[in-house]
């Protein structure tokens, strides 16, 4: 009786292994898809200000982004210290590739091919270390552009969503439900049925820094300024589980960080060298805080940058 006991343990361990290796062949076909999806987004103009004092300091700008996977062009002024890029990459990964370079830069605009209908940003804190900047950028009545980078996250994917209100009072408690209009059920960016304000997942990497660009059909800015936006602490699972909290929510956990939504600057816009709020220069800027302790100029916190 030995032999058919262990036959049958080779043939479940052997189904085990099978089964494994085809869930994870779904699941690489599924990110490939996803990967597929985030490339034919079509190339943003980003406008940066760049700290460049000499010939030098352009050229190495230059090289840096030339050539570059996702770069297709790129215009150096040197005498108003600007860098105008055409690109497929986020703003994050523009911006790493410049300040390669030893300079620092910011970034001003964004814009597309055409004339855009209008940009909003987010700036996101949360608990802990969390923190991050999403912006939004209507490229036509169908289809905005939803470029962002947070950090402090944990590891893996987190639900991200546009909430109905953009008060902060009790912090992303009080940001009211999901931006529903239409009153229909939870789902993902792709489907038809689901609330405007469902983003889908953004993943953090091991370093805790989810960057991502991605385009929505439903999403309009003029609709979503001084609403919040939401990012979870879990994976939303789209309304496709049989978690009661699915077709409501995507079951996607606590609510980590929020902001609120507000109107931004389109490229060549952003004529700001300082903030009249709290007297912080573009470069310091650069090195304070979003919001809260140690922005103010007067705080001693933070040194001021030294140009």
């Amino acid at each position: 009786m030995a032999a058919p006991v262990s036959s049958y343990s080779l043939f479940a361990s052997v189904s085990r292994k099978v089964g494994s290796l085809l869930f994870n062949s779904v699941c690489i076909a599924q990110a490939a898809t996803c990967s597929a999806k985030m490339d034919s987004v079509g190339p943003t103009k980003l406008e940066f200000a760049v700290q460049m004092t000499c010939e030098s300091c352009a050229v190495k700008v230059r090289a840096a982004l030339e050539g570059k996977p996702g770069v297709t062009s790129v215009s150096v002024d040197l005498g108003k210290e600007e860098v105008l890029v055409d690109s497929t990459l986020t703003t994050a990964e523009v911006q790493a590739l410049i300040e390669s370079t030893g300079r620092r830069a910011v970034l001003k605009g964004m814009g597309g091919s055409e004339q855009d209908l209008g940009s909003a940003v987010a700036m996101l804190a949360g608990g802990g270390r969390i923190q991050g900047v999403v912006r939004f950028l209507q490229l036509s009545e169908q289809r905005c552009l939803i470029d962002g980078t947070i950090d402090g996250l944990e590891p893996g994917p987190h639900g991200l969503h546009v909430h109905t209100l953009g008060d902060l009072t009790r912090d992303c408690l009080s940001c009211g439900e999901h931006y529903n209009p239409f009153g229909r059920q939870h789902g993902g960016p792709g489907d038809s049925e689901r609330h405007v304000g469902d983003l889908g997942n953004i993943v953090a990497g091991p370093d805790g820094r989810a960057s991502f660009r991605q385009e929505d059909s439903q999403i309009k800015v003029w609709d979503v300024i001084g609403r919040s936006l939401v990012v979870d602490a879990g994976e939303d699972d789209l309304g496709r589980s049989d978690h009661p909290l699915s077709k409501q929510t995507g079951n996607s956990g606590e609510r980590l960080a929020c902001g609120i939504i507000a109107r931004s600057a389109g490229l060549f816009q952003n004529a700001k060298q300082i903030c009249a709020c709290d007297g912080v220069t573009l470069w310091e800027e650069r090195d304070r805080p979003i919001a809260g302790k140690g922005r103010s100029k007067a705080s001693t916190e933070t040194p001021a940058a030294h140009l």
